[in-house]
């Protein structure tokens, strides 16, 4: 049988997040049944929770779904399953193809993963319009961090922590008044004391949703300003004082910033931004994150969207 004929004749919630569609098929009892379907390339994790010990299964309707391992990856196909109880690991999946499948938790999380995440998101995204950027800057923030981060072998939790604080990196400018964002002359000392929180911000914010994922990417955000050596913001921290996530989301915002226009100047061509990267290579910029851009851009075209 087709699970999915029992949803026939119901009233269904869904929601796109980044590139996953969610529908709430069944919720009772605390028990939810979503709908997830991801397009070819996106991520999905189940990450464990202190005082979590409930139930988490899945099951794989169409495509096939990644499940990577230190070890060896496994593939999943339709009419596979996983069960979790609890879930003992951080477990990042990939889409190697579209895939749908059912995800059955004993608790309700459909509102609280994805309505409250769409809705931060979706402020993420008018924010960067205000700022400037296209309403694309966030995605490509985004898919470009997880490029490097896979090409760095970080762990799962690091790669799904990565993806959030790559997108919401520039939250924190939405408590930043828009006649500094959008200011075409430079910044006077004040003002760009100002800017400067928005590092700050965004951690804060991050932390106040109350949702695990983002809490824990708020150190991303808030570090993703700091400099290799040391003259960033806001506390300065220099080397290994700041996580590598920061310090890939820091090359690669500042490489799609010299790609675009912005109200204060002209986009430069991709060439210049590398080269631009690379003479700063262990000043700015942690050195292994600047190798892994380059490799990854032998086989990635960036493009601003």
């Amino acid at each position: 049988m087709n699970p999915l004929i029992l949803a026939r004749g119901q009233s269904i919630e869904k929601v796109t997040l980044k590139n996953i569609e969610l529908s709430l098929l069944s919720s009772g009892q605390g028990t939810e049944v979503i709908h997830h379907r991801l397009s070819k390339g996106s991520d999905w994790s189940l990450i464990p929770e202190a005082g979590w010990d409930g139930m988490e299964f899945i099951y794989i309707l169409s495509g096939v779904l990644r499940k990577h391992d230190r070890a060896k990856d496994l593939l999943l196909y339709p009419g596979d399953n996983m069960f979790f109880h609890p879930v003992r690991e951080h477990t990042l999946f990939t889409a190697d193809s579209e895939v749908e499948f059912l995800y059955v938790t004993s608790r309700p999380v459909f509102h609280l993963y994805s309505l409250d995440t769409k809705e931060l998101m979706d402020l993420a995204v008018k924010t960067e319009l205000k700022d400037g950027y296209s309403e694309t800057h966030c995605s490509r923030i985004r898919k470009l961090s997880v490029l490097i981060g896979r090409a760095m072998n970080l762990t799962s939790e690091q790669l799904y922590n990565l993806e959030y604080g790559a997108f919401f990196h520039d939250i924190g400018k939405m408590r930043i008044p828009e006649n500094i964002l959008q200011k075409q002359e430079a910044l006077t000392s004040e003002e760009w004391e100002i800017l400067k929180q928005h590092a700050e911000y965004g951690a804060e914010i991050l932390k106040n949703t109350g949702i695990p994922s983002l809490i824990q990417a708020a150190t991303i955000v808030e570090q993703h300003h700091e400099r290799y050596d040391g003259t960033g913001y806001p506390e300065g921290l220099a080397g290994q004082q700041i996580s590598i996530e920061a310090s890939i989301v820091a090359v690669v915002d500042s490489f799609d910033a010299m790609c675009v226009d912005r109200p204060y100047h002209k986009r430069r061509t991709q060439e210049d931004a590398v080269a631009e990267i690379v003479r700063h290579r262990g000043i700015l910029y942690h050195p292994h994150v600047v190798d892994a851009l380059l490799e990854v851009l032998t086989s990635f075209k960036y493009e601003d969207e």
